[in-house]
């Protein structure tokens, strides 16, 4: 059987919540008040211009700071897509996203879910004690370039539930050019229509209770003289040039635009700059500043109640109630708390532009799916098992699989590459430590393996043959195909060294220095 993926295994196993019309999360609601909780989202959205990333981007992803992230959700536009590198990128992570893991994973956070079409690259993170709480994980793309035909425009997002509330991203490079606002609100309109979801309770972007739609949306200030806008971005008199700003224009007369929301424009416009530089465009086309760089959302309004209602109507239909009950009893409420760009960035002719959020929410529900722990000793001498045990109803099938995953910030293994050694496999590093879903050391197929089980705890065998002979700090995620995502993750425990392998001689220190030689630059 062929090793799991995140996204490309189908499911052929029934859902036993497939002809229910409760979502799944109604299973696990809370009775009575809870307390509403904060998390905090961090945003990026940037176009690239093909460049590769910079050699730091810790102020970008404000990884110094006091408060750390629960969410960061980060869309690039433009990232190179020439021919060989596509190939590679189809097989390797590409630089940027290798880039995000390889600085994240150490912070302890995962990707949850990645997308990319051609120049457009959508990528969701995860502190780890979230993600058992990310469910119903699903992404798409909506081609907008040469009549829909070619992917240089369009959209990618991903949607998810976050503690029972969905949630929708969508990263948008919108066509360019000051002539052509209204066609960039077609576009944005064909994106909406087109998307959709393998998801009762949001089977559209605007179903979602709340939705992000960011990126290069080029939207222009127009009317205005060069000179004018120059002179008011040196004396940072920005409102000046709000009400000549395309988008701001077309949000008073688009009604897909006005349930849309955005911070004040109290930066720089974004576009276009010389590379390397923090000098606006001063080739022969000398193109005019823009604020085409954007992070606006729209919280899903409210369903009124029945007295409310338009008195041509009878009262609210089966969805607007379910969506009413659910406003008032887990509401959810959004601040932005920054809005800027970041201007020591300069790569690229546009300026990545960052926006985080505070989501106050009440969880719908707070108990994983599965609990599960590694049983016994583990260690490449001897067979293991793991124990887990369904807290709640979810869709399982014989595609769902167990993962043993590197928690420590040391080289390991995210890849099998065996050497025969005096008979004795050992493995070597190709990526640091648990940067995402398919980061496992190994892996076992959950039906297939199955040695035991009552209602209540189900055993599952690991072949000893797939357990890393160096040992170290570990966790194990169950990992759920119908709902696309990790719905259980033990406690770390330790996997011990081999000593078979100790006493042939391959010592956890030479075994480090070959971990060494193999990750470094000469391999």
């Amino acid at each position: 059987m062929h090793k799991p993926g995140v996204e490309n295994v189908p499911y052929s196993g029934v859902d036993p919540m497939e002809d229910s019309e409760e979502p799944l999360e109604s299973h696990q609601l809370y009775l009575g008040e809870k307390e509403e909780e904060s998390f905090r989202l961090h945003m990026v959205t940037w176009n690239v211009a093909t460049a590769d990333p910079p050699d730091d981007v810790t102020t970008l992803l404000h990884l110094n700071s006091p408060k750390s992230p629960d969410l960061y959700v980060i869309g690039l536009q433009e990232v190179y897509s020439g021919p060989l590198r596509f190939v590679s990128d189809a097989v390797f992570d590409d630089p940027w996203s290798y880039l995000l893991m390889s600085l994240l994973a150490p912070q302890k956070y995962i990707k949850v879910s990645s997308i990319r079409m051609q120049g457009l690259l959508l990528l969701f993170f995860s502190k780890l004690e979230h993600v058992p709480f990310i469910r119903d994980v699903q992404a798409t793309y909506t081609r907008t370039g040469l009549f829909g035909y070619w992917g240089n425009k369009g959209g990618v997002s991903i949607r998810l539930s976050f503690y029972g509330h969905t949630l929708c991203f969508l990263n948008c490079h919108l066509a360019a050019h000051m002539n052509y606002a209204s066609e960039r609100v077609d576009e944005f309109e064909y994106i909406m229509d087109m998307q959709s979801f393998d998801c009762k309770r949001a089977p559209a972007i605007v179903d979602h209770r709340l939705v992000f739609w960011f990126g290069d949306l080029n939207f222009r200030i127009q009317d205005h003289g060069m000179h004018f806008v120059r002179t008011c971005i040196d004396k940072q008199n920005y409102s000046l040039l709000w009400s000549k700003d395309q988008l701001i224009m077309m949000k008073q007369k688009e009604q897909v635009l006005q349930e849309f929301e955005e911070g004040p424009l109290d930066f720089q416009p974004t576009y276009k700059f010389d590379r390397s530089s923090d000098t606006y465009d001063t080739s022969a086309k000398k193109r005019k500043p823009a604020w085409t760089d954007r992070i606006l959302w729209r919280l899903r309004p409210k369903a009124l109640p029945p007295d409310e209602e338009n008195e041509n109507k009878v009262g609210l239909d089966a969805k607007k109630l379910k969506q009413l009950e659910e406003d008032m009893e887990y509401p959810l409420k959004i601040r932005q708390d920054v809005y800027t760009s970041m201007m020591e960035y300069s790569i690229s002719d546009h300026k990545p532009v960052i926006g985080i959020f505070t989501l106050e929410l009440r969880k719908m529900y707070e108990t994983p799916l599965v609990r599960l722990r590694a049983e016994g000793d583990w260690s490449a001498d001897i067979d293991a098992m793991v124990v887990y045990s369904p807290l709640q109803p979810f869709p399982s099938s014989t595609w769902d699989w167990i993962g043993l995953y590197k928690v420590d910030n040391t080289c390991f293994t995210a890849g099998w590459f065996s050497v025969l050694v005096e008979s004795l496999h050992f493995c070597v590093n190709f990526q640091v430590g648990f940067s995402s879903v398919s980061d496992y050391i190994t892996y076992t197929w959950v039906k297939d393996d199955e040695v035991a089980f009552n209602e209540e705890v189900i055993q599952v065998y690991v072949s000893k043959e797939e357990i890393p002979v160096q040992g170290g700090d570990c966790v194990l995620c169950y990992y759920c195909n119908a709902l696309k995502c990790i719905i259980g993750i033990s406690e770390p425990f330790q996997v011990q060294a081999s000593k078979v392998a100790i006493e042939e001689g391959m010592l956890p220190e030479r075994i480090n220095g070959l971990d060494k030689a193999v990750s470094g630059d000469d391999f």
